[in-house]
């Protein structure tokens, strides 16, 4: 069951005592007037720029944005707490969110470019060949990113809190809208230019900070992603939870849940999936997988580090680590360097790392929930003849109503940082991985299968968040509305239980309907053709340009 976050309580470590931070206030507007700069610089004016940054993005430069781009604050801040608090249950973040790169790379992210379209929803609505599926799809998106943005709102309103000495409501507030405005501006081709400095910052901070508090305590020297050893063992002797009991708070069932739903959501969220379609060619979609999973182990390695030595400092200067407050573990990265004892421009660097990480996801986001409802609603559903002026405007209005509604909720988030990503994640993973995956694999999938999938899906990753974050706002006289049901299908692990269900209900259902179309059966088959395709090529050029493909 998913706990109310705690915004209040953390004044005794003195992290958000200090006021107005001047050179980390000075290093953050320089930083946002980059970013500001970039968004104008590359701004768009035509659709393949907006959606797709005119599929002209190299294998490095997309390997960081994969990272930058999922690499959220939720990563940055939020992992390393969960570690402190949960020990070995904690891991299963990372081990999940790791491994779906893995299936990426082997089975997705080639054969998503060479099908070559704007949008996840693009994809399931001319592979099932489908208006309905395209909305359900499409809807999906952006319910996705609505949860997914209101967690990156509560870390980025956190750091502004710590920097600029603000309410934490004004500090979700103003980075919001820079990060709304700066979207709505660049586009796609923009925000992955900021997306590529938006790593080197968060990254560059995020290992600064780790090596400072490792030389300061005398714990590490070069390696502090293996020289944490002693200080786990203290740990471990001292404290009598999951680092001596593995699965004391939580059993094997949900943490193999938890791992399965963070696999399949990674190779179920729009907005990293769209990075594939802004490749020129399949090997370099393919390579920028690799680059992005290198990217990633890079911060990743440093979380378990940065939890150690954090529950250590706590222990040693607040008080036992297991009466933590929900935002102190929220902010376990910055409060580590703080505890540290490190200078005021350090703490703050790492701090303006956290914000580089959640502007990165949160523009991601937004060109996937607006990419949605323009290109995918209102073009393909309700305006064909739609120009690229409207499409235009249509995805900035819908930013704007997007931000306006999770800056909103963000200023009272349901849970903890990583716990409202992990919810996103499930819902990706429960109803669109599956028809993803056999969409590109299967033929025979059909278009009644993948409805029918789409809506088992939602009935058990849309149904398991309604079911614990809904009696948080709305008084039903207990914490949720099905206990037993959020028992067998949590809200941020409803994959174990839902990914098979959709996927035998795709595969039954398509068993009693009428096959695909033979010219959709062929662009399945050129999706995994051996012959490589020219620069800008997609399958449904060679399979309907009178050719014959090479496997057909």
């Amino acid at each position: 069951m998913i706990e109310a976050v705690l915004l209040e309580g953390s004044l005794e470590t003195g992290l958000f005592d200090g006021g107005f931070k001047l050179v980390p206030a000075l290093t953050l507007a320089a930083m946002l007037a980059l970013f500001l700069g970039v968004g104008w610089f590359f701004r768009v004016a035509a659709v393949d720029d907006m959606w797709v940054a005119g599929r002209s993005i190299g294998s490095i430069e997309n390997g960081m944005a994969i990272a930058a781009n999922w690499m959220s604050v939720a990563a940055y801040l939020g992992v390393a707490s969960l570690v402190a608090f949960l020990g070995y249950f904690g891991l299963a973040y990372v081990v999940g969110w790791t491994t779906g790169y893995f299936i990426l790379l082997i089975f997705m992210a080639a054969q998503f470019r060479r099908f070559g379209k704007y949008t996840a929803p693009d994809f399931v609505g001319d592979r099932y060949y489908s208006d309905l599926g395209r909305a359900i799809a499409a809807s999906t998106t952006l319910l996705i990113a609505f949860v997914y943005i209101i967690a990156q709102g509560n870390g980025l309103g956190l750091m502004a809190q710590y920097i600029f000495g603000v309410p934490y409501e004004v500090g979700v507030v103003l980075l919001m809208a820079i990060t709304i405005g700066y979207v709505a501006l660049s586009g796609m081709l923009g925000a992955t230019k900021n997306m590529t400095l938006q790593y080197v910052i968060l990254i560059g901070a995020f290992l600064l900070g780790l090596y400072a508090t490792g030389w300061s305590q005398g714990w590490s020297t070069v390696l502090p992603f293996v020289e944490y050893g002693a200080q786990s063992t203290e740990i471990a002797t001292e404290i009598d939870r999951q680092f001596t009991e593995p699965f004391q708070d939580a059993g094997y069932y949900h943490w193999v849940a938890l791992c399965v739903s963070l696999i399949a959501g990674t190779c179920g969220l729009p907005h990293v999936l769209v990075r594939f379609y802004t490749a020129d060619n399949e090997r370099n979609a393919r390579w920028a997988t690799v680059w992005g999973l290198f990217f990633t182990l890079l911060l990743f390695m440093g979380t378990t580090a940065y939890a150690a030595f954090g529950t250590l400092l706590y222990e040693e200067n607040v008080g036992p680590y297991t009466e933590m407050t929900g935002t102190q573990s929220d902010t376990l990265v910055v409060l580590t360097a703080f505890l540290a004892d490190l200078p005021e421009w350090l703490v703050g660097i790492v701090a303006a790392g956290a914000i580089a990480a959640g502007l990165a996801t949160t523009a991601g986001l937004f060109i996937s929930a607006s990419s949605a409802a323009a290109h995918d609603i209102y073009t393909n559903l309700y305006k064909e003849n739609a120009t690229q002026r409207e499409q235009l405007i249509v995805g900035r209005l819908t930013i704007l109503v997007l931000g306006a509604v999770v800056t909103y909720l963000a200023l009272d988030p349901p849970a903890l940082i990583a716990e409202v990503v992990g919810m996103s994640f499930a819902l990706a993973g429960t109803v669109l991985f599956p028809v993803f995956f056999l969409g590109l694999w299967w033929e025979d999938a059909t278009r009644e299968g993948a409805i029918a999938g789409m809506l088992v899906g939602l009935f058990f990753g849309f149904g398991s968040i309604v079911n614990e974050v809904l009696p948080q706002y709305v008084d039903i006289g207990r914490d949720v509305i099905v206990p037993a049901f959020a028992t067998v299908v949590p809200a941020t692990s409803s994959s174990l239980v839902g990914v098979p269900a959709v996927m035998l209900t795709i595969v039954v259902v398509s068993r009693f309907t009428e096959d695909p179309p033979e010219d959709v059966k062929r662009l399945v088959r050129q999706c995994h053709s051996p012959e490589p395709m020219e620069k800008m090529q997609s399958a449904e050029d060679v399979a309907t340009d009178g050719g014959t493909p090479a496997d057909d």
